[in-house]
């Protein structure tokens, strides 16, 4: 049975005031794109992906690629509410010898598939992986997260070449689309509308849905599921950085700026957590 759009909210806003805890607790950045992209987690590890934490190595689990390194404390949050690791992990994050780096880490703690963030390599990575699906006779499902400024990488698009030509039905790309890159706007920057049409055009089956509303991301990634699938699925989700608090959004500064103790304590009861 699907969750409801409520459950879903909940999950939501109590995984970004953890999110907005690890920046301050660890003195650590990327605060803004982490919570911009927490809804996408929230749909594909509460309802889409085929996981077991008590086995997260199972040959026929669904992979999940988060490209977007620099947003690891969202997977991170993730990971552990569904339990794939203690909370002492999360308390731990960011120190020395610590579990769970800045960015993610190879076999750094369950769940996690990849090192990432040397942006452009996480699709690449996931074609690997569905075409292992393939060659293996498993029926895995491969999903890539993308950063809209990740998307400025010429590797991403010979990948997105790549992946048609092979007709991986079972590979699916999310874009976080919250319109900033680290010193700009993503337009500013470089010319990336108009982004589904680029997919398209690249031999994708696509999609641009608002990546906050559950409703929209469901029916997205419904198409996923339809058997048979012969061109990979490509959904342009329009998000918000710094979603969920109010001095927050929209706010680029918090690409590097770090929550004090009263930006945490103003931020957690703006979500409903106090």
């Amino acid at each position: 049975m699907t969750p409801p759009v409520e459950n879903l909210d909940r999950i939501a806003a109590e995984l970004r005031g953890e999110v907005i805890g690890l920046s301050h607790r660890a003195k650590t950045p990327h605060l803004g794109s982490s919570l911009s992209c927490l809804d996408l987690l929230a749909v594909l590890y509460w309802e889409f992906l085929r996981i077991d934490p008590k086995k997260p190595g199972s040959p026929d689990r669904d992979r999940f690629i988060l490209s977007k390194g620099h947003a690891a404390p969202a997977l991170y949050v993730a990971l552990c509410e569904r339990g794939f690791f203690p909370t002492k992990f999360l308390e731990e994050y960011g120190k020395d010898g610590a579990a769970l780096a800045e960015q993610p880490a190879p076999n750094c703690a369950a769940g996690v598939e990849w090192a990432t963030g040397s942006l452009g390599h996480g699709l690449p990575v996931g074609i690997g992986m569905a075409l292992a699906a393939r060659i293996q006779k498993r029926n895995y499902r491969t999903v890539v997260l993308l950063s809209d400024g990740e998307c400025n990488e010429g590797t991403v698009w010979e990948a997105a070449m790549f992946a048609a030509a092979q007709k991986l039905g079972s590979l699916t790309v999310l874009v976080d689309y919250n319109k900033w890159q680290a010193t700009g706007r993503s337009e500013e920057v470089m010319a990336l509308a108009p982004l589904r049409d680029k997919w398209e055009a690249f031999g994708w089956e696509s999609y641009e849905v608002d990546g906050h509303d559950f409703s929209e991301l469901r029916v997205a990634l419904a198409r996923a599921e339809l058997p048979d699938r012969t061109k990979p699925l490509a959904i342009v989700a329009h998000t918000i950085k710094g979603r969920g608090v109010s001095f927050m959004e929209d706010d680029n500064n918090w690409h590097y700026r770090i929550p004090s103790a009263e930006e945490l304590a103003a931020a957690r009861k703006e979500l409903g957590l106090v």
